[in-house]
């Protein structure tokens, strides 16, 4: 009777285990393709946002180990039946592995979907310094610019004020070579002048001494005269 009752909880258990093995098999191989297929083309898998995924991931596990649980329930009642034979010790040992590969399995997808989030977190953090990086970037090239322009444009006001006082020097200048040239034109007008102020200066002075002789010989004549008018 009691190997009977053992022959019934026997095949239940495998029933479950088999049931439960095929459940979780079917778990596990969508479990692993979460976060690898992606829409786009031009993205690859690790950049794929894991936001969406997180919370299916997550709830999916829970349910894996749940069913792992159970399998390992069952497992822990098969090896509490005595085993009849070779085969049935053999089947026991199998499911038992089964567990064991399935438990490697989940925790390596677990592991690698874990490290794939921590990249993609850290992907993220980069994106965004990058980003600040060029925000920043940006604005003191902006800055930069500015003062550049700035900077420009005293210049200009400098060479412009520069150039004025370059002007007002040069009408200056000219100002002053046309006063030294009315100077020496008249310079030159004197010069000119003198030697007919000298010829007419030398004119009086033949006339002086020519009237000065005229007027010795009248006066010598006269003198002449009235002695000769005298002594007579």
């Amino acid at each position: 009777m009691a190997s009977t009752l053992d022959a019934v909880d026997w095949e239940d258990l495998r029933k479950q285990a088999r049931h439960l093995e095929n459940e979780i098999d079917a778990k596990l191989v969508a479990f692993s393709k979460l976060g690898v297929n992606t829409h786009s083309k031009n993205v690859t898998p690790d950049e794929v946002p894991l936001l969406d995924e997180e919370h299916v991931f997550e709830n999916m596990a829970l349910e894996i180990e749940t069913l792992l649980s159970k399998l390992f329930n069952v497992n822990e009642k098969m090896s509490e039946l005595q085993p009849n034979g070779a085969a049935m010790l053999h089947t026991m040992q199998r499911h038992k592995e089964i567990l064991k590969d399935y438990k490697l399995e989940f925790n390596k997808i677990r592991n690698n979907f874990a490290i794939r989030k921590d990249r993609e977190d850290l992907l993220g953090n980069v994106r965004k310094e990058i980003d600040n990086y060029k925000t920043t970037t940006g604005l003191n090239r902006r800055e930069m610019y500015l003062k550049e322009n700035q900077h420009i444009h005293n210049s200009d006001r400098l060479i412009n004020d520069q150039i004025s006082i370059a002007m007002e020097t040069r009408e200056h200048l000219i100002t002053q070579r046309q006063a030294f040239k009315r100077i020496q034109t008249r310079f030159n007008d004197i010069s000119n002048r003198f030697p007919a102020v000298s010829s007419l200066l030398q004119r009086i002075n033949l006339r002086k001494r020519r009237d000065s002789l005229i007027l010795g010989v009248i006066i010598g004549f006269c003198t002449f005269l009235m002695l000769l008018y005298a002594f007579h």
